[in-house]
């Protein structure tokens, strides 16, 4: 039990919150949608597939957020907010860590190739965009937007596990998590704004000043909205669609509110625990309006 406990600490499993509902969203979406007799063998024929959905976001998760601990372990020994993680702390070796990475990579790979060809073909590529985020911010201060489109994969390869195909619903799920993450990680960036800038790191409040990365973070969420209001034209037109996407709304405005380019000390409550129940509250209310619409 303590190694579990030291991995899920590693890859920070807790934070599988953020893009795990918009995938179970999109998944939803899908089955309600999905072409009639696509699938006639059982009426159940969702749940073997809903597992294997999960499976891939959670091996996935570990893949993503082991290489870039395994990567970032020279900086994050240095840095004194990071040098208590698992590798630089040695609690985990970085040899155990890139174990850890190459089979749950494996896992995922297997994992997608049992669900269709689609999800096969892509699975690599899905893979290599999550592990380039590792080393974007030594050259691009738009490693919070190579971020955002990693956890914006999750609500389209939801879709084609059901569907085996593309379609516009999903990308415009892709395109509300992929700039609501990257605005609150330029917001979660603040806190190594100086250790960044002394250590030729890139990012959007190491290349700006606060005021100017708060602003683009505000910039960003009001695409995050204008991208859910559209995906929720899609979904049955009631209360529960509605609230859900006001509630997502007002958390993320909330955010703002909490941290301005003079109060910081509300990063942690404005990353961690509003993040995850905008995502949680959305997918409740949207699931719900999908199942009884």
């Amino acid at each position: 039990m303590n190694s579990i406990s030291k991995y899920a600490k590693l890859v920070k499993f807790s934070h599988t919150i953020f893009a795990m509902p918009f995938a179970l969203i999109s998944f939803v979406y899908a089955v309600k949608h999905s072409p009639d007799g696509l699938f006639q063998s059982s009426p159940y024929w969702w749940a073997t597939l809903l597992v294997q959905v999960v499976l891939c976001m959670v091996f996935a998760r570990n893949v993503a957020m082991g290489f870039n601990r395994w990567a970032d372990r020279k900086i994050d020994a240095k840095n004194p907010r990071t040098a208590t993680r698992e590798i630089p702390a040695g609690k985990i070796s970085p040899r155990a860590a890139m174990w850890f990475v190459v089979i749950n990579a494996l896992l995922f790979i297997v994992t997608a190739a049992t669900i269709n060809w689609l999800t096969a073909a892509l699975s690599p590529v899905a893979l290599g965009v999550i592990m380039a985020y590792s080393y974007c911010k030594r050259f691009t201060s738009m490693a919070h937007l190579v971020l955002g489109l990693s956890l914006a994969i999750a609500p389209v390869g939801a879709y084609i596990a059901v569907c085996g195909t593309f379609a516009l619903e999903p990308c415009i799920l892709a395109m509300l998590v992929l700039t609501w993450c990257g605005s609150f990680d330029i917001i979660y960036a603040l806190q190594d704004q100086e250790f960044d800038r002394q250590n030729g790191l890139h990012s959007i409040p190491a290349k700006f000043s606060t005021r100017t990365a708060l602003n683009i973070s505000s910039g960003l969420h009001a695409v995050s909205i204008l991208a859910l209001c559209w995906y929720a034209t899609f979904l049955p037109q009631n209360w529960l669609t509605w609230s859900g996407a006001a509630i997502f709304s007002a958390i993320i405005i909330a955010e703002h509110i909490l941290v301005t380019p003079t109060r910081q000390r509300n990063i942690g409550i404005a990353f961690g625990t509003l993040n995850g129940l905008a995502s949680t509250t959305l997918a409740i209310f949207f699931i719900a309006s999908m199942l009884i619409g």
